[in-house]
């Protein structure tokens, strides 16, 4: 059971900490990250989302993206997520020096009566090298394919409806990429 810091809304502790569960079915503000995943080739890792999950089932989706545990900062689970998710075969680690934070922004979703999103999200930037879609293996409970994309196929994921909307972390990632 993940547990995970109960937030105001103004992104201030409560003190309060509960089930993930009982975060999203009363809809209650929490901290999550995000990280774009980028090669040398100012492609963006994308990860297309299990079957099994409860919201954006069969998507594609940003690098990593998942919640920061009770008592844990942002760069801690952003390391432990891209970990826990997306490894390369050849036992590549990240580390949190390697990481750069772009911002945070907020975001709220109701994706069913008993299932509400209210987070605060870091998102970071992880520019990486001499690693491709061919030497990663990923979580199969929560990612079922991985691949690496520009910023045209991002946009026309986008109108294909087919990758779950970020659009404040594409925006940012456009004007990041845009200087390279």
């Amino acid at each position: 059971m993940e547990l995970i810091d109960v937030l105001d809304e103004n992104g201030i502790f409560t003190g309060e900490v509960l089930p993930r569960s009982e975060i999203h079915k009363r809809g209650l503000w929490h901290r999550a990250i995000v990280v774009a995943i980028i090669n040398e080739n100012n492609q963006i890792l994308l990860q297309q989302r299990s079957e099994n999950k409860e919201k954006n089932a069969g998507m594609w989706d940003i690098s990593v993206a998942g919640h920061i545990s009770a008592g844990q900062d942002a760069l801690s689970a952003a390391a432990r997520e891209i970990n826990e998710e997306v490894s390369v075969l050849l036992g590549y680690r990240t580390e949190i020096k390697d990481f750069r934070y772009m911002y945070c922004f907020r975001k709220e979703e109701k994706f069913r009566e008993d299932f509400i999103e209210r987070q605060f999200y870091d998102f970071f930037i992880l520019r990486t090298s001499g690693i491709d879609d061919k030497t990663l293996y990923f979580q199969k409970e929560e990612v079922q394919a991985v691949k690496f994309v520009d910023l045209p196929q991002i946009q026309k994921m986008m109108e294909e409806h087919v990758i779950v909307e970020r659009p404040e972390v594409y925006k940012v990632l456009t004007n990041y990429l845009f200087r390279f």
